[in-house]
C-alpha cells in the first residue's frame, strides 16, 4: 500500500485549469469578478484533483488543527459508540480530539461530511466501512492526511485499515448452527443497498451454507438500516410464513435478534426448542436476554483503540507506520442458550 499522497494544492488546480493561482483563489469567492466559464473550468479541475478549499488557512499560523475527523453510520448503536470511545481514549494522550459526523448509512451524506471536514484540515480522517461514492474516494485519496477505513477489510483500501471480515464473521455463525445439528437456517437483515457490512455478513452466510450443500434461500431483507427490535420482531414472523420449518435464524444485529426473540415468545414459540436464534455485535442486551442470545463479538472498542494507535503512528512517521497500515481484528463467537440444543 502506498504512502499517504500529497494533497492537491491551489497551484495544481491553476496549472490544470490554465490560469494563475490568484485566479483560482478569486474564483472560489462569492463576490468574484472571474467569468463564469473560467470558474466552471476551475471547478472541473478542482473536482478532478479532489481539491478542497482550505477555509482555515487564513487564520492559522500552523498547519496543525488538533482534531481527527470521524464518520459513523449510527449514533444510537452501542458498537459504534464503543469504537468512538476507544478512539477518543487512544487519541487523548497524543493531544488529539475527534470531530464526529453521522452518515445514517448514506454514502452521499458521507461524501458531504468528508468535504466539510477537509475544509477544516483535520490531522487524519477515520471512516466506517470501505464503500464510498467515487467523489468521496477522490477526496479522501487526495486529502494529504492519513485515512483509516474501519469495521471492514476493503479489497481496495484507500490508505490504512482497521477492521475485520464481516463475511468470515457470519461464517462462524453458520458453523456454530451446523455443529448444533441445525440444517434449515435463515438470515434476517436490512436493506443491503445501504448497509454494505450487513450485505457482507449475508454474503458470508450464503457462502457457508452453499459450502455445506444446504438451502440458502431463507434470506429476508426487512427494513432500513440500522434495523432494530421492531424490525426483528416483524421479520421473524414473515420469515417463518415464507419458510415454515426453519430451525435456526441469524439476525444481522443483536437488537433485531432480541426483537425476534420477543416475537417468538409472544407467539408461544420456544427458543431454542422451537427455533434457534442468534445476533451480531455482542450488545449487553444479548447477554441479559432470557434466554441469552448467541452473538459475534467483533471487538468494537478494540477497533477504536487500534485506530487511534494507527493515527498516531502514521502522523509520527516512525517505524510503526508500516504496521499501522493494516490491522486485522479477529471476531469471536459467543455461544449462548438461544442457539444451544437442549440437553
Amino acid at each position: 500500500m502506498s504512502d499517504t499522497r500529497k494533497a492537491a494544492t491551489m497551484a495544481d488546480v491553476a496549472q490544470l485549469a490554465g490560469v494563475s493561482p490568484m485566479t483560482v483563489s478569486r474564483a472560489f469567492k462569492a463576490d468574484t469578478s472571474v467569468k463564469e466559464a473560467t470558474r466552471q473550468r476551475i471547478r472541473e479541475a478542482a473536482e478532478q484533483l479532489g481539491y478542497v478549499l482550505d477555509s482555515t488557512a487564513a487564520g492559522l499560523s500552523s498547519r496543525r488543527t488538533g482534531f481527527v475527523a470521524v464518520t459513523i453510520p449510527s449514533i444510537n448503536n452501542a458498537n459504534f459508540a464503543e469504537t468512538v470511545s476507544g478512539l477518543t481514549e487512544g487519541l487523548k494522550a497524543a493531544g488529539l480530539q475527534i470531530l464526529l459526523g453521522y452518515t445514517g448509512y448514506d454514502t452521499a451524506e458521507e461524501e458531504r461530511l468528508v468535504e466539510q471536514f477537509l475544509r477544516r484540515r483535520p490531522e487524519a480522517v477515520v471512516v466506517t466501512g470501505g464503500a464510498h461514492t467515487g467523489r468521496c474516494r477522490r477526496l479522501l485519496a487526495n486529502a494529504g492526511v492519513p485515512v483509516i477505513e474501519t469495521w471492514d477489510l476493503p479489497a481496495e483500501p484507500l490508505d490504512a485499515v482497521v477492521g475485520f471480515s464481516n463475511a468470515e464473521a457470519a461464517k462462524l455463525m453458520v458453523a456454530h448452527f451446523v455443529s448444533e445439528g441445525y440444517r434449515k437456517i435463515g438470515f434476517i437483515g436490512g436493506d443491503t443497498a445501504r448497509d454494505t457490512r450487513g450485505l457482507d455478513r449475508r454474503r458470508g452466510f450464503v457462502e457457508a451454507l452453499r459450502e455445506r450443500g444446504l438451502d440458502d434461500r431463507r434470506i429476508l431483507a426487512y427494513g432500513t438500516p440500522p434495523i432494530a427490535m421492531h424490525e426483528g420482531a416483524s421479520a421473524i414472523g414473515e420469515l417463518l410464513r415464507l419458510w415454515p420449518g426453519t430451525e435456526a435464524v441469524m439476525c444481522v444485529s443483536d437488537l433485531s435478534a432480541f426483537g425476534a426473540l420477543s416475537a417468538c415468545q409472544r407467539a408461544g414459540l420456544a427458543v431454542p426448542q422451537g427455533i434457534a436464534l442468534a445476533g451480531f455485535g455482542a450488545y449487553d442486551i444479548a447477554e441479559h436476554a432470557n434466554p441469552a442470545i448467541t452473538t459475534i463479538d467483533v471487538g468494537a472498542r478494540a477497533i477504536g483503540l487500534n485506530t487511534a494507535e494507527a493515527v498516531v503512528a502514521l502522523l509520527s512517521g516512525e517505524g510503526a507506520e508500516a504496521k499501522a497500515r493494516r490491522i486485522t481484528i479477529t471476531p469471536r463467537l459467543i455461544a449462548r442458550a438461544s442457539s444451544l440444543r437442549p440437553t
